[in-house]
């Protein structure tokens, strides 16, 4: 039986992908925020390679409400998405 794609049993691949901010973002906190090398405004990502905003713990987003439109844009189960299931396997499916 294959498993059900859902945000829900994921390992929050897509919290390792680069996200640029664009206009309508400016509710992201400053402190979750960088310039990459072409001066564009971008999500921080730890040494890790995580996104600054996602809980380790839980591996949920801190700022969901506030969250990029690129963020909240990404949808589960696209092509995207399922190929970076199978690229993170850092941790497990959340219950």
């Amino acid at each position: 039986m294959a498993q059900q794609i859902s945000c829900d049993s994921c390992r929050a691949c897509c919290c390792r992908l680069e996200v640029m901010l664009i206009a309508g973002d400016d509710d992201v906190p400053d402190r979750f925020v960088t310039q990459d090398q072409w001066g564009g405004h971008v999500m921080l990502r730890l040494d890790d390679g995580w996104c600054a905003a996602l809980d380790r713990q839980t591996m949920l987003c801190t700022i969901y409400a506030v969250r990029p439109w690129i963020c909240a844009d990404y949808q589960e189960g696209e092509p995207d998405c399922l190929e970076q299931r199978k690229l993170i396997p850092l941790f497990p499916a959340r219950s």
